[in-house]
């Protein structure tokens, strides 16, 4: 019997999970298949139960239901919890159980650059769910401060909160305020890119001191990648986190190592 897998959000159409995961089982011979769900935020619960009953699998949550999916799960892992975010769920014996490797597929990139994180400052761009994650791998790595840039302020406080409550120096502020030369690190969160808008910060003060990491990875260089690329900063591109947290996704849902090379090669033919 076909076990099914998915990814859901909204928009969901510029998604490469199928591709990546359908290769995967291909690779490995698995009866699986894994498909794109589009779910408006409005009709998450409707969406949930749908795939309730038909004995989904599994599934990876996105954009913009990474911290309400929360509510849907039946169990959830203790980095699900700290986090306050899911992007990962597996179905085991009729219960959603929550993941998050968000995560440590964000941190593997910095990592096998050897990129120091431990007593430096970060700017994180957004407050979503994937920001929860981002400034929780930060915590983790000991970075000395964090700052959150949102277009919502509310949100922003929100996040500085939960940042603070994870032991780490955090403070927030407007777009408009953002001073660059304060950080090491500046991580865009949001979908602002994805769509090939203007960058949300200005890149004039970025240079060679700067590693820029942009979560979006379609397009692969976004307006903040391109420009920042042009100063000379250090690069992170989206696909890289993608590609970290699917492989963990995988072997979640199998609990067998999964074809990286081949999720990778399929990747990159994508973007």
């Amino acid at each position: 019997m076909t076990r099914t897998f998915a990814v859901i959000g909204d928009p969901i159409e510029h998604s490469l999970s199928p591709s990546i995961h359908n290769a995967a089982f291909k690779a490995l011979n698995l009866d699986c298949t894994y498909i794109a769900y589009r779910i408006p935020r409005s009709e998450l619960k409707e969406g949930i139960e749908s795939l309730r009953q038909i004995k989904i699998s599994g599934f990876n949550v996105t954009i913009p239901h990474k911290i309400e999916m929360m509510q849907y799960l039946d169990e959830s892992s203790p980095e699900c919890k700290m986090i306050g975010a899911v992007n990962t769920v597996s179905n085991e014996n009729g219960k959603f159980i929550g993941y998050n490797t968000d995560m440590d597929g964000f941190l593997e990139p910095i990592k096998k650059r050897s990129i120091g994180i431990s007593g430096e400052s970060v700017l994180v761009l957004g407050s979503g769910g994937a920001a929860r994650a981002i400034v929780a791998g930060f915590a983790k790595e000991r970075a000395k401060k964090i700052t959150i840039a949102n277009r919502t302020i509310q949100k922003a406080q929100e996040l500085s909160k939960f940042t603070s409550g994870l032991g780490v120096e955090s403070d927030h502020t407007t777009l408009s305020d953002v001073d660059v030369s304060k950080y090491k690190f500046i991580i865009n969160t949001t979908s602002v890119g994805l769509k090939n808008e203007s960058s949300l910060i200005s890149t004039n003060k970025i240079n060679t001191n700067h590693v820029v990491y942009d979560i979006i990875y379609m397009p692969m260089s976004t307006d903040l990648i391109t420009q920042s690329k042009k100063n000379s900063a250090t690069i992170i591109y989206g696909y890289e986190m993608l590609l970290g947290q699917a492989v963990l996704a995988f072997q979640i849902w199998h609990k067998i190592p999964a074809p990286y090379d081949t999720m990778k090669k399929v990747l990159l033919g994508g973007v």
